[in-house]
């Protein structure tokens, strides 16, 4: 049997193929995922739909036929799923590992869906497909009613306020399509979507695999008088939502192609903008007006919600790349410290203090998370405490940022509340998170503007400050070598200070242990006294094992470039083992000494510090001269 939308569209392409594809080329987008527990039926249920709308070319259904038939769960019949479920590990398992994206259309919209998976330890990929969904389908099994991933991922469809949802009651064919069934799992899941704030939602009762009330109303279901899935997906209001908004453009490029145009480009994010608006350009405030909309083909009178273009301002205000344009009268926030929910990705726990970076819209700046308030058991929705997030966990965070940033709460506005965080290092995207709300706290503190600074405080002392960071294991004479520096300085009139790891714990670091979390924090509070006290003009030398580059890279960043001198005080494992002296490696050995760098605990050693030291070849006492003829010469 031939469908409507089929006719219509196979006569235009046959009539007027150009007016087909400017037809096509305008329908609006919608993003949606599917997700839920595992064998749900959602990978089914895309690939129905893909069937349906006849976006299948015939080699691709030749070979959905042949694997049907070789890996199928149907019996030899058509296994839609197949058409989804790409990886050979998907096929042989008979579930979803990644999230697969997939296009078609229909007579009136586009859509790109995401199937993503439904087990526990593929959290970060439900994440991820659901980061930009305009729509989310939550399928139930009719016979299993509401299950735990079911509940867990309607949480996470709440947290990443998604907010049209369609309740798929699936596999009605194996309950009879009985409606007290259905009504039974909507009553079930109405209750617990009212706890995690999902209050409007359109339930549906299908078959996937027969077909039944997804393209076409089911004359098997005559009790259901809404519309089939499909139909759902054609009328959800998407744009709608985002033209009503505030409107928001990240800068995404400073268009300057020669000296006399210079224009700002970047995705309109929410809003409605037209020549003449005031506008603010944020964090700076600066204001002025548009003068023009600038595309590709033609000016525009007025930019919109989704479209990509350039403005002219009839002012020359300084707005860099990850600036953010708003309408002057409805400008975002402005702060550099915020309460976030975080979703960590990566294998290696998220450690508080530990610098990040952090990219929201086009802006990327430097972030360090606090120890979580909490975290959420997602699965019954109770808060955990937790000193740090490990893989496919989620926590409440304080963040604390290097530079301010316009932002949005994610719940207005996705792009200017959505974030990930990168580690520094290898680049590595390990987190994605949702900023809540600005601490108060990042609004009552100013920095106080002194009428002494760092030069004036240079000149009185006769030299400027410096930071010579000294890493190496336990005992390889990082202290030793420190203290001859300093009297050899000391001697010449310099204002020297050593900071010590072991001085440092019996006061300012006393309450820290060895974990990593605590080492973190340990070294980010010396680094900020270090940095103090440079600003003070003196020759600050930090003695402490700092096992880790990032938190080593933090502490060179907190001063100015050239101030930073990192000394690597190279000494074997088996060598500083063998000399012992505090007698620590020999309790790590026993068990007795837990998180004992070297022993259980890593340590990273420099790629490029600035001097190496090789105490195998060097007394103390050449070490010291070597560092202080360095210091001389640069």
């Amino acid at each position: 049997m031939t469908s409507a939308y089929e006719m219509s569209t196979s006569d235009l392409i046959a009539e007027d193929i150009e007016a087909y594809l400017l037809h096509h080329q305008h329908k609006s987008l919608l993003r949606f995922l599917t997700c839920g527990s595992v064998d749900d039926g959602k990978s089914t249920l895309i690939g129905r739909m893909l069937y349906d709308s006849k976006m299948i070319f015939e080699d691709q259904l030749a070979a959905l036929e042949v694997d049907s038939r070789k890996v199928g769960t149907q019996g030899g019949d058509i296994d839609f799923a197949l058409l989804v479920d790409g990886l050979s590990a998907e096929r042989e398992q008979g579930i979803t590992i990644d999230v697969a994206y997939r296009f078609f259309s229909t007579d009136k919209r586009k859509f790109i869906v995401a199937d993503t998976p439904g087990h526990e330890q593929y959290t970060r990929n439900m994440v991820t497909g659901a980061s930009t969904a305009d729509a989310a389908i939550i399928l139930i099994d009719a016979r299993k009613g509401v299950l735990t991933q079911t509940r867990r991922h309607s949480y996470l469809v709440s947290l990443l306020g998604i907010r049209h949802v369609v309740l798929a009651i699936n596999k009605m064919d194996l309950v009879d399509y009985r409606q007290d069934r259905f009504d039974e799992i909507l009553a079930d899941y109405r209750a617990f979507a009212a706890q995690i704030g999902i209050t409007d939602f359109t339930a549906i009762p299908m078959s996937a695999l027969k077909g039944e009330n997804v393209t076409e109303p089911s004359s098997k279901m005559a009790w259901y008088a809404g519309a089939p899935l499909l139909r759902w997906l054609e009328d959800a209001p998407v744009e709608d939502d985002l033209q009503a908004r505030p409107f928001r453009m990240p800068v995404q490029w400073v268009n300057r192609p020669d000296l006399d145009f210079r224009g700002f480009s970047g995705l309109v994010s929410s809003g409605v903008i037209r020549p003449g608006d005031r506008i603010k350009a944020l964090p700076s405030g600066r204001e002025s007006t548009v003068a023009r909309i600038v595309t590709l083909g033609a000016d525009l009178p007025e930019a919109v919600a989704g479209q990509s273009v350039t403005l002219t301002l009839n002012d020359e205000i300084d707005i860099s790349r990850g600036d953010v344009i708003a309408l002057a009268g409805q400008p975002p926030e402005v702060a550099d410290q915020f309460e976030s929910t975080i979703v960590w990705f990566d294998d290696e726990a998220l450690l508080p203090g530990r610098p990040y970076l952090m990219k929201l819209g086009a802006r990327t700046v430097t972030a360090q998370v606090a120890e979580p308030k909490y975290k959420v058991n997602v699965n019954t929705l109770e808060k955990l405490a937790a000193t740090r997030l490990e893989l496919n966990e989620i926590g409440v965070c304080n963040l604390s940022l290097s530079a301010p940033i316009a932002f949005d709460p994610y719940v207005a506005n996705k792009d200017l509340g959505g974030f990930i965080l990168i580690d520094r290092l290898s680049n590595r995207t390990v987190g994605a998170g949702m900023l809540h709300f600005a601490l108060r706290r990042s609004q009552n503190i100013h920095w106080q503007a002194m009428d002494v600074d760092k030069a004036a405080r240079a000149a009185a002392m006769g030299h400027k400050g410096r930071v010579i960071w000294f890493t190496g294991l336990s005992g390889s004479g990082k202290s030793t070598i420190a203290n001859l520096l300093e009297k050899r300085l000391h001697a010449e009139g310099r204002h020297t200070y050593v900071l010590d790891g072991d001085n440092v714990r019996h006061g300012l670091n006393r309450d820290l242990g060895f974990t990593d979390v605590d080492r973190v924090e340990n070294i980010r509070r010396v680094a900020e006294v270090s940095r103090l006290m440079v600003d003070a003009g003196l020759i600050v030398m930090v003695s402490f094992i700092s096992p880790f580059r990032a938190e080593r890279q933090l502490a060179r960043e907190r001063v100015e470039a050239g101030e930073f001198v990192e000394v690597f005080i190279d000494t074997p494992l088996a060598e500083a083992e063998r000399r012992d002296v505090k007698g620590l490696y020999a309790k790590a050995r026993a068990g007795d000494l837990k998180n004992f760098t070297g022993i259980d605990s890593p340590y990273e050693a420099p790629e490029s510090p600035e001097i190496r030291i090789d105490t195998t070849a060097m007394t103390p006492e050449q070490a010291a001269e070597a560092i202080y003829v360095w210091l001389n010469n640069n």
